[in-house]
């Protein structure tokens, strides 16, 4: 059924066969009302007009009319409009009973395709006609999935719709769940769909598995969904909005199609918002809105997360199960191989797993429910972790309900931009300063590297070095008593943590050791030199490097070692070696200090924190973030 949460795979196989019969269609203009609402305007025979609206991760149907258009459209809106105005739709097809549908579209230099994925936060994909992803609304990068511009877009395999009746017989005897939990998660029906087709087929819901006749339920699962597709009578119900009405759900509403009665339940696409002269009533109205939607989003993830502990309790022979194989597994194969055999398992655990998230050892259920676990923690610390999340957003949730019982101001006082600190000469290198206050510099390429040495080394300096290829020349301005720091420093922005390693060694020498002059019949290229004499060493160095924001007067992003730069800020997050691109590091950085600021100095920050500020502090090569602190 279609509830608040958005629709399952059963209802989108209704809103595909009522689009099908209206073919052929030809695009019309594209809209975007906000960074998850899409609109498209077909044309049809006759003059027939349609408009299709796309609510990514939630919902998908056809409404009467749409509201006024965006004063300026959005930028994927026109890259959609490049591609496919004036295109003749060629299909419409769902695939299998996954909550994903796609729109084929012809023009004369190609065809396109067009894939709206409506589970978890969803999205919606360009793709030209070989599956190579042209542009997606998120951007996505996962170790076994990415959707990226240039990747080719991988549908998930087959379900449950289609199995002939010996592989059907096969899934359902290798099952040890209860009949309906087999087709809620197995055959991805859900719950109350589910126990439809255990009433159509005259079977008790809690009969084990292994017991039933396969013939008769997948009977049951196909007259269901020849329903969905060919004898629909829509209705809302208290439930939610059905195609056709279930067995104990009482009618509020029919509707003559599927879609009319979507649009009566979820509303159309909400107008772009249009700019309006400020007030302090309209001010005062937008933090209202921006406040009781806070609440919102607060009390949803409560409500999730007690479903989670719910449905791991309802499921935790299985999730105890999944949790054992995986830990067993981890230690023997990578985690690239575990996510291939679950793909390609029967097995009802492998079955329950949607995603894989190698870079946390966990992976994601729908056991009614999408669950991520942890395999490296047992079922009861899973659910303490839920829960851990649901008191903070409970915490969340106490501090939006105090502030909308504030009264707001009728006059806010004017907000001062902070002043951006004045800019140094060494601000064009890397640098930070030590605990003890001394200035550490290092090069950012072959060419400051040169520099530094041949112009900045000086007698008192101290000159480090990581022991890798591709590593920074760093100089110490000074006496420090944390050459830890410096090391950590000289590690973090060295080849070391582009490879991936989590340590590498480093040493220091003093300045007279350190030669531009090669030996006799020899060259140094640009950056290179050549150190003599015995060498300072540290040995198994950490890699990590801390983001933060000073605050203040002259505020600015700073970054280095974790000790250092603990010290002089108030919010910071930490990095190590990890699968995110640079430029996708920065930005997680960038949400993540902005969490951390509170709200009312945000908006006064946003020039100093900008992704341009954090990236001239984030390693060269993959990182995560690890942890927030402040």
């Amino acid at each position: 059924m279609a509830t608040a949460q958005g629709m399952s795979g059963v209802d989108l196989s209704a809103v595909v066969a009522e689009l099908t019969p209206l073919l052929p269609l030809w695009v019309g203009k594209i809209y975007q009302y906000d960074p998850k609402v899409l609109a498209i305007r077909f044309q049809g025979e006759n003059r027939a007009r349609h408009a299709l609206v796309i609510e990514s991760g939630r919902r998908a149907h056809l409404v009467k009319a749409l509201p006024e258009s965006p004063e300026r459209p959005a930028g994927f809106a026109m890259l959609l409009r490049k591609h496919l105005e004036g295109g003749k739709v060629l299909s419409i097809a769902q695939h299998g009973l996954q909550r994903i549908f796609s729109v084929t579209v012809g023009k004369k230099m190609g065809s396109y395709q067009l894939v709206v994925e409506l589970f978890d936060e969803g999205n919606v994909i360009l793709c030209d006609a070989e599956g190579m992803i042209v542009k997606p609304l998120w951007h996505h990068r996962f170790r076994e999935r990415e959707v990226i511009p240039g990747a080719t877009y991988a549908f998930p395999g087959t379900d449950c719709s289609e199995l002939s009746p010996e592989s059907f017989g096969d899934l359902l005897r290798a099952s040890d769940r209860e009949i309906v939990k087999a087709l809620a998660v197995d055959c991805m029906l859900g719950g109350r769909y589910a126990e439809e087709v255990c009433a159509m087929a005259g079977i008790r819901k809690d009969t084990p598995t292994g017991t039933v006749d396969p013939g008769t339920v997948q009977t049951a699962f196909v007259r269901l969904l020849d329903r969905v597709k060919a004898d629909r009578d829509p209705v809302i119900t208290p439930s939610g909005c059905w195609p056709f009405p279930l067995s104990n759900e009482k009618v509020i509403t029919r509707f003559p199609s599927y879609d009319e009665a979507l649009e009566a339940y979820y509303g159309g696409p909400a107008a772009a918002p249009r700019k309006e002269a400020r007030t302090p009533a309209t001010r005062n109205a937008t933090i209202r809105a921006r406040q009781e939607e806070s609440l919102r989003k607060f009390e949803g993830e409560i409500q999730r997360l007690e479903r989670s502990v719910e449905c791991i309790y309802a499921n935790y022979p299985l999730v105890e199960e999944v949790i054992r194989v995986l830990s067993e597994a981890e230690t023997k194969i990578p985690w690239s191989q575990i996510g291939q055999t679950l793909a390609a398992s029967e097995l009802p655990g492998a079955k329950a797993v949607v995603q894989v998230h190698p870079d946390k050892a966990s992976v994601t259920l729908d056991i009614g429910e999408r669950v991520r676990i942890s395999v490296r923690e047992s079922v009861r610390e899973n659910i303490g972790r839920i829960f851990e999340e649901a008191k903070k957003f409970k915490r969340k949730r106490e501090g939006a309900l105090a502030a909308l019982a504030r009264p707001l101001p009728a006059h806010p006082a004017k907000r001062e931009k902070p002043a951006e600190g004045k800019k140094r000469w060494f601000y064009r290198f890397r640098w930070f300063e030590t605990s003890d206050g001394i200035l550490v510099i290092g090069g950012r390429d072959a060419g400051q590297n040169e520099e530094l040495v041949r112009r900045y080394l000086g007698g008192g300096d101290t000159f480090i070095h990581a022991d890798v290829h591709g590593a920074p020349v760093v100089l110490v301005k000074g006496s420090t008593a944390h050459m830890d720091e410096v090391a950590q420093f000289a590690g973090s922005y060295s080849g070391a943590w582009k490879s991936g390693h989590l340590t590498t060694d480093v040493y220091s020498v003093r300045p007279d050791q350190v030669s531009k002059t090669p030996p006799s019949g020899e060259y140094l290229s640009t950056g290179g030199f050549i150190v003599r004499g015995e060498r300072t060493w540290f040995r198994n160095v950490p890699l990590s490097v801390s983001i933060g924001l000073t605050t203040g007067e002259s505020p600015r992003v700073i970054g280095g070692p974790p000790a250092a730069i603990s010290r002089k800020t108030s919010i910071s997050v930490t990095l190590r070696p990890g699968i995110f691109e640079p430029n996708d590091t920065a930005k997680k950085v960038v949400r993540a200090l902005r969490d951390l600021l509170p709200e009312a100095e945000r908006g006064g920050l946003r020039r100093v924190l900008s992704t341009e500020s954090v990236a001239a502090f984030v390693p060269p090569g993959g990182s995560e973030v690890i942890a927030d602190e402040g």
